[in-house]
């Protein structure tokens, strides 16, 4: 493989056109590989004309098949089981990266890139995914399951990237959220795609009804929009299986105890002795655990102990560990108490 060639992921957004000229400056030979995800003609042409425009040698790889089945399926399979998807994790993990390194080997390229905030350290001969040096532009939460083979090859160009400083560029655009949805809500996407969803009951802790859903695919833990509920209640759980919602106070939302599955870890006795300095973050409606952890490992993963508690996680959310500014890991939320 050559040591100067250097795949890179390209959308044609701010962030990836500013991750080609850095590589660039640093002498590097880039591809701009756009992956052809969606079929949408749009973006593949505003991604070649940004290329055009920067001078970059620009390819596109159909991964629409594999995207559907890895990341829009496991989407829409998994609110209608009541469970509430990260799909950039997904994505990433099974298909954006996994594609950059299967086309850089086609090519002899010894490096894969993309506009990603983020960055690598090596402690210990591991190399760990860390977060960026912009706090508000971090997407480090997402790429926890990336496999250790794939950080080997792995080149952070926007890690130490402050995304103010970067220059505005006319024609580059902001890149979007969930690609796939294509500006829609979510509701939107899922009543397309599987028609619309049967209305159940919503009730209280004490079985009470309370009122009436239209679809249980369209809530998650925490969340009171769309929902005429009493003041200070919120839906605590998701029963997918009798097409039900169960209300609750806020105090009702608090769980101590996480348990994990399809979990990554760099390395297993660093996060099961890392102590009071490991924190973990959930990304969703809900708020994080601020104090320690206590992890055990389990036959599907990892049980996490909270002393301060998390307040509102999600089945089918990603927890992640961090010491630090490091990614030990993480795994995706199978149940709690």
């Amino acid at each position: 493989m050559e040591e100067t060639k250097v795949v890179l992921g390209f959308s044609g957004g701010i962030d990836s056109a500013a991750a080609a000229v850095r590589l660039r400056s640093g002498g590097y030979d880039v591809t701009a590989l756009t992956l052809d995800m969606t079929g949408d003609r749009v973006l593949l042409d505003a991604a070649c004309d940004a290329a055009r425009r920067l001078g970059l040698r620009h390819e596109v790889l159909d991964v629409r098949e594999l995207f559907r089945r890895e990341v829009e399926e496991y989407f829409g399979r998994s609110y209608l089981e009541g469970r509430t998807p990260a799909p950039c994790t997904r994505c990433n993990t099974q298909v954006k990266w996994p594609s950059l390194a299967a086309y850089a080997d086609s090519v002899g390229a010894r490096w894969i890139a993309t506009g990603h905030y983020f960055r690598i350290r090596t402690v210990g001969g591991r190399r760990y995914v860390a977060r960026a040096l912009d706090a508000r532009k971090d997407q480090s939460y997402y790429l926890w399951g990336l496999a250790p083979e794939l950080l080997e090859r792995v080149m952070t160009p926007m890690g130490d990237v402050l995304k103010e400083s970067l220059p505005q560029r006319p024609g580059v655009r902001e890149s979007m959220g969930v690609c796939f949805l294509r500006g829609r809500g979510c509701r939107a996407w899922l009543e397309e795609r599987y028609g619309r969803q049967p209305s159940g009951e919503v009730v209280g802790l004490d079985g009470c009804l309370l009122g009436r859903h239209d679809g249980v695919a369209f809530y998650t833990a925490g969340q009171r929009r769309g929902l005429s509920l009493p003041a200070g209640m919120a839906v605590v759980s998701v029963d997918a299986a009798a097409n039900r919602l169960v209300a609750g106070p806020d105090e009702a939302l608090w769980r101590r105890t996480l348990w994990l599955e399809a979990c990554r870890v760099t390395d297993e006795r660093e996060l099961l002795t890392a102590g009071g300095d490991l924190r973990l973050v959930i990304r969703g409606v809900g708020r994080n655990p601020e104090g320690p952890l206590r992890v055990e490992k389990t036959a599907e993963g990892y049980r996490v102990g909270l002393d301060d508690g998390a307040w509102a996680p999600a089945p089918g959310q990603p927890a992640v560990f961090y010491l630090g500014e490091r990614v030990l890991g993480g795994g995706i939320i199978a149940k709690f108490d």
